[in-house]
């Protein structure tokens, strides 16, 4: 990503962007993109269905048409292309749960100088919260897995592989594309008890339900010793960043037990470059998990392959994908005895 020119427009444009942002989780909290669906509907109309104050809702319809997401024709208003595909609910490209997870890290966000001070989060972990925001989380984990799964399941080889461990999978989602794109193969998600309804759901959904099975678990806290070299892939999606480097050392023993001898571990993550201060995303996500998390941070590759190291993998390669946010593939084999 280019540095900007900074000055005080470009400063001032930066301190100001959140309008954007509330702008944004404001229209999709209220669900304003859904109601007007494929209809043309006045300021009115809309806070009629939304049950809301008509001069507020014209107000916030305004800033939606400023920002080029609804189109507005005298006093009607309309979903742009794009609001249509990503902003309402019953498309398939529908990615709102992410952006309302993203509207529910915004206190800690504001908050960022305690945790700066203290070395503390300012907010609990995301799959431990409410019903509510654990929802935004797991379908907005969903949203952008759906966005990345396809291709990333097309682009890396499993050729000989039978049994593949989606370690933290939450709703299954790679798994699930890692079967499809392979026909031979069976997977496991292993993750938290809470998130086994969300699975279940998207298993079903894919009609893969004899192929992916669900295991509950806390791949932090278990020891996973009855999964012991039983798995000839593992898949490590965004799991790592939010454990301090100990727990993330741990975690990577772990899946490396679990594969019998020369199996294939992926870890798809923020990968940080050796010297901490880009790309710009994993490290604003570092920042992210300082707020929400007690030790999580971001990553560089070379730490990663540190810990692959450790614990007996070899062959370690970076691979040439490079997803939407700026995220990485690291790959390596389990050492045969």
């Amino acid at each position: 990503m280019t540095t900007p020119e900074w000055n005080p427009g470009t400063l001032m444009q930066a301190s100001g962007y959140y309008w954007r942002t509330c702008t944004l989780h404001t229209g999709v909290k209220l669900d304003v993109f859904t109601v007007i669906g494929s209809d043309t509907l006045t300021a009115t109309e809309v806070a009629a269905r939304i049950q809301s104050d008509e001069r507020a809702t014209a107000t916030l319809l305004n800033a939606l048409s400023a920002l080029g997401l609804l189109i507005k024709t005298g006093d009607q208003y309309r979903n742009s292309d794009p609001a249509r595909q990503f902003l309402c609910k019953d498309s398939e490209r529908y990615i709102g749960f992410m952006i309302m997870h993203h509207h529910h890290l915004m206190e800690s966000w504001n908050r960022m100088d305690e945790a700066i001070l203290s070395g503390k989060p300012t907010r609990s972990r995301s799959s431990f919260s409410d019903e509510a925001r654990r929802e935004s989380f797991l379908m907005g984990m969903f949203n952008t897995a759906m966005a990345q799964a396809p291709d990333i399941s097309r682009s890396i080889n499993l050729d000989g592989c039978e049994t593949l461990l989606d370690l933290g999978g939450g709703p299954g989602t790679y798994a699930i594309h890692f079967c499809l794109q392979n026909p031979s193969l069976r997977a496991t998600v292993f993750d938290l008890p809470t998130t086994r309804p969300f699975a279940e759901k998207t298993i079903e959904r894919f009609s893969v339900q004899d192929r992916v099975r669900f295991m509950p678990g806390d791949f932090v806290a278990d020891d996973l010793d009855d999964l012991t070299e039983t798995f000839d892939a593992a898949w490590l999606s965004h799991i790592l960043h939010g454990e301090g480097p100990e727990d993330a050392s741990r975690v990577i023993q772990k899946a490396a037990r679990a594969l019998k001898p020369g199996g294939r571990i992926f870890i798809h993550e923020f990968i940080l470059d050796a010297n901490m201060d880009g790309p710009l995303f994993p490290a604003l996500f570092s920042l992210n998990m300082l707020v929400g998390t007690p030790s999580g941070q971001s990553y560089s590759q070379d730490q990663f392959c540190d810990m692959f190291t450790a614990h007996g993998i070899e062959n370690i390669q970076r691979l040439g994908y490079v997803g939407p946010t700026e995220s990485g593939i690291l790959s390596g084999t389990k050492k045969r005895s």
